[in-house]
């Protein structure tokens, strides 16, 4: 049997080689690491990692690894915790006083579970004018995205916090924490935490982006990121996994990473800190996967089986997370089938499926004003970026499937109580009532009130509104070209793929502000200026 294994591991190998064979001598690629019971059992790489000098990728390849990132950070804190030197209780501004009061208490462990509240920096960065880095941008902010612990919600502002807070806590910036503390006494000699990208790195690869017929360079190369990025190749993520696997940081530390998290209503969810708890065909899994610019990362275990992937990518040709699974595949000992809920919902048919297109639509959340788009894709009734719908009754249809990603992994129940109202209950019991946006005829006069110049203190910005032929017409911080073109939903409401302005007026009727939302950010309050300005 001993002679047995390396065969199988090549055989193994061999197989896996196959699912890179999109990446040539000629074109961005990949690293790929695997180690099973502690040995590494496959160490690969494939295509380029610097198109302009031929340089091939190797083993040794190191790669912006993005939020991939986030388990670092947090085991950070986490030895931060076990030292008595902070609390997962402790509110974040007892370290970092200058941010806002926003009249809710944000815990470190908020912070770590993604349940803050607080905006997305990145969803507020391009609207932002003066190009600030993400922590002058998170300290301007006045609102929260919702009631710390409420709700999840991925918000890389939090992991921002977090490395400063372990900076000023430890008294050494973050990259020499992390060097000290994390990556020297594990052994992770080519990891490094970079906060000036512009270095001269070493057996760097490259990050890319495919523009029709040709590659480009795609890469963040500012310090806007807050606390710089992770640089590390394949084999050292793999040492990380198994230090996590046998707890070489101390079984505090490891165990903590790993703790699902709970929102105040006590739902348990997929996410612990820094780290995703899902299951792959049978499997636990504890990962995360990464993006920054052209780089596309995923690392992550199968502990039950013992099995550790690295992927570690310089584009987007193939995602890295779809070929860390395949990889998976080829190593995880009789994989099940996939799991309940996993892909898409089953098809509808004859009545169902023209039910179906009679429910599809826009709905307001009559609350909040949040908007829910039911469509029909391919035969199957869905939620327009989030999960399918089965049908319970002619009028009553559960989520299919249930990630963190979307309404915080709840597992509600749509019951339409006519074809222009419906009811969502949530999986305990909550009920929240939304409406159909009915056919807006667009009246002219609508527009013209609406024109002006509206600013926002908290993004420094300002967007110009003015009528258009179909809707509203904006330029943002004196930008040319012709603009965005914002399509009304009612006579407030005008949105524009996942942006949505919602006019907010006096009680005499005048506009005085509007609010602006996309899907990681919500409400940002813009005032509008006593005066409408003209475009020349």
């Amino acid at each position: 049997m001993a002679a047995e294994a390396p065969a199988l591991a090549q055989e193994k190998s061999g197989e896996m080689d196959k699912l890179f064979t999109w990446a040539t001598p000629e074109t961005p690629g990949c690293a790929c690491s695997v180690s099973q019971n502690g040995k590494v059992v496959a160490n690969r790489a494939y295509g380029l990692a610097d198109l302009e000098r031929n340089v091939p990728m190797t083993s040794q390849t190191v790669f912006d690894i993005g939020s991939t990132r986030k388990q670092f950070i947090a085991a950070a804190v986490l030895l931060l915790v076990e030292e008595k030197r902070v609390s997962l209780s402790d509110d974040i501004r007892k370290y970092l006083p200058e941010l806002p009061d926003y009249g809710h208490k944000i815990t470190l462990d908020h912070l770590l579970t993604h349940t803050s509240g607080l905006r997305d920096w990145t969803g507020m960065l391009p609207l932002a004018n003066g190009n600030p880095d993400a922590l002058t941008l998170i300290m301007r902010q006045r609102g929260l995205n919702f009631v710390p612990g409420e709700e999840w919600s991925y918000s890389n502002s939090g992991y921002v916090l977090l490395t400063e807070m372990v900076a000023r806590t430890s008294g050494m910036p973050f990259a020499d924490f992390a060097r000290k503390r994390l990556f020297e006494p594990l052994g992770m000699k080519a990891t490094t935490y970079v906060v000036d990208m512009k270095a001269v790195v070493k057996n760097r690869a490259l990050g890319y982006e495919k523009e029709k017929d040709r590659w480009k360079l795609d890469m963040y190369l500012g310090n806007d990121r807050g606390g710089g990025a992770l640089l590390s190749t394949a084999g050292d993520l793999l040492i990380w996994n198994d230090a996590l696997t046998n707890a070489r940081l101390g079984a505090f530390v490891s165990e903590k990473l790993q703790e699902p998290a709970k929102l105040n209503n006590g739902r348990k969810l997929s996410y612990a800190r820094g780290l995703f708890l899902e299951t792959y065909r049978g499997t636990r899994e504890v990962a995360h996967s990464g993006g920054a610019a052209g780089y596309h990362s995923w690392l992550g275990r199968f502990p039950e089986q013992n099995l550790s992937i690295a992927v570690l990518c310089n584009s987007d040709a193939v995602d890295a997370t779809t070929l860390a699974h395949r990889v998976a595949e080829q190593f995880l000992s009789s994989p099940g089938a996939p799991e309940p809920g996993a892909g898409p919902p089953p098809a509808l048919t004859a009545e169902a499926l023209l039910d179906a297109n009679g429910k599809a639509g826009l709905f307001v959340n009559e609350r909040t004003g949040e908007l829910l788009r039911l469509v029909v894709d391919r035969g199957r009734f869905r939620i327009a970026g989030g999960p399918g719908l089965v049908p319970v009754t002619k009028d009553r249809f559960r989520r299919f499937g249930a990630f963190v990603q979307f309404m915080s992994q709840d597992e509600f129940e749509l019951h339409f109580l006519s074809p222009d109202q419906l009811e969502l209950k949530s999986m305990e019991g909550q009920t929240t009532r939304y409406r159909r946006v009915q056919p807006y005829t667009l009246v002219p006069a609508d527009l013209q009130a609406l024109a002006g110049r509206y600013s926002s203190e908290e993004l420094g910005s300002f967007f110009d509104l003015s009528a258009g032929k179909d809707g509203l017409v904006g330029h943002l911080n004196d930008s040319g070209g012709k603009g965005l073109k914002l399509k009304p939903l009612e006579r407030d409401t005008y949105q524009l793929a996942g942006v949505t302005l919602r006019f907010r007026r006096d009680k005499a009727g005048e506009v005085v502000g509007l609010d602006y939302s996309n899907p990681v950010v919500r409400n940002i309050r813009f005032t509008r200026l006593s005066a409408p300005t003209t475009r020349r």
